[in-house]
């Protein structure tokens, strides 16, 4: 782990579902890493290839955000330890740091007759408090809440002149995760979304990202099964072997199993998985994708994927995977991983979508690449590289899996 004092300009961490099980460890990890009570597995920042990046450093991460639940962060770390996914011993380091962060939790209910040009400017505000309390260098905010069905398409979301006259005439209406990413652009400050949900995804909030000359990342954490499919699916190409079908199962519990319980909700993450394979292999690919909801898995995920595939002279073959692993574990280390880019983005002064982030996306901002190999090294080029020039504007793809 690279060395630090904390004694550089500070960041600061604001997430959206701040009391979640992701957030929770995100902070509790940070603490015992800075602690020395635990080493930085999972963090991809933290590997030789990147030790030499002029990255903010994880001391110097300040944590707060945005919630609509009160479960105190400490009782959270105490239910992720009984879970399994913090070590037990790890909890006397996490005391101050934990209670230092509750302390930063911002309510973000909608008030009653509070209309969305409101709660953005609401929202904004308790961001760039939170900056100025701490003399932060600079805020990234980062969506971790529960996944949200995607919007309907509205001519006001390609347009920032029509969606900010709609947010005042009261005949827009945004999905949670824009809001925030609308609040954050406002504010001047950063945006990842580790959620399948819209987020910055439509092309109003790219322009106003770009006007503000502020980077985002996103969307949908690659952490599971997609991870695995993205490091697969091009051995297949490469070694001129044609992909029949991919069709998996997916059996999680917690508040992410409830949530996709909902197929509305599910649809985008589905939609993203089938996406990012045939995108990789160039053709369409028979199969689908589950998501059940087993409340008794609790943290933990299990995937099971089966495949066929034709070789030479057309004989069939299958190959089949399990995965298994804690979702909050896995995703964690890239919140951290996401924070310290984006940051290193915002002092490299670059706006709008951050392409060479798609590592670690399902559903990448800026690019269409999702070979797992190539996005590494881009990623790991970007990363070290001295300077990045600045780029030509570009609208984001269109949000897929819209009800037209």
């Amino acid at each position: 782990m690279r060395d630090t004092t904390g004694s550089a300009p500070r960041i600061g961490v604001w997430m959206v579902g701040a009391r979640g099980s992701v957030a929770t460890a995100a902070v509790a990890g940070t603490a015992a890493i800075v602690a020395g009570a635990a080493s930085p597995v999972g963090c991809v920042t933290e590997t030789a290839p990147f030790r030499d990046a002029p990255l903010p450093a994880l001391a110097d991460l300040v944590f707060g955000g945005h919630d609509v639940v009160d479960t105190p962060l400490a009782a959270r770390a105490g239910q992720l330890v009984d879970a399994g996914v913090l070590p037990a011993s790890v909890l006397k380091a996490l005391d101050t740091p934990l209670a230092a962060a509750e302390l930063e939790i911002r309510d973000g209910s909608p008030h009653a007759g509070e209309a969305q040009s409101e709660t953005a400017a609401r929202l904004a505000a308790d961001m760039a408090s939170f900056r100025d309390r701490h003399a932060l260098e600079q805020v990234v905010v980062v969506n971790v809440s529960s996944t949200e069905p995607l919007p309907e398409p509205d001519p006001a979301f390609l347009d920032l002149a029509a969606l900010e006259a709609g947010l005042a005439a009261g005949t827009v209406t945004l999905p949670a995760s824009s809001l925030y990413a609308y609040a954050a652009f406002t504010a001047g400050f950063s945006y990842v979304n580790f959620t399948p949900s819209a987020g910055a995804a439509l092309p109003a909030l790219e322009e106003l990202a770009r006007l503000r000359r502020v980077p985002h990342a996103g969307r949908d954490g690659k952490t599971g099964e997609t991870l695995v499919k993205s490091a697969l699916a091009p051995m297949f190409t490469q070694r001129a072997l044609r992909l029949r079908s991919w069709s998996g199962t997916n059996l999680l519990g917690g508040g992410d199993g409830a949530t996709l319980a909902d197929p509305a909700a599910a649809r985008s993450k589905t939609e993203s998985k089938q996406r990012s394979l045939e995108e990789t292999v160039g053709h369409a690919v028979e199969g689908q994708v589950h998501i059940d909801n087993v409340p008794e898995m609790g943290e933990w995920k299990t995937a099971w994927d089966h495949i066929s595939f034709e070789g030479f002279l057309g004989v069939r073959m299958t190959m089949q995977f399990t995965w298994q692993g804690c979702d909050s574990a896995l995703a964690a280390p890239l919140v951290l991983d996401l924070v310290r880019l984006t940051a290193l983005a915002g002092r490299r002064g670059e706006a709008g979508a951050l392409a060479a982030l798609g590592f670690f996306f399902k559903d990448p901002s800026g690019s269409t690449e999702h070979n797992l190999t190539l996005q590494y090294e881009a990623l790991r080029t970007w990363a070290t590289a001295p300077a990045v020039p600045a780029t030509a504007p570009s609208r984001p793809r269109p949000l897929t899996g819209a009800r037209p």
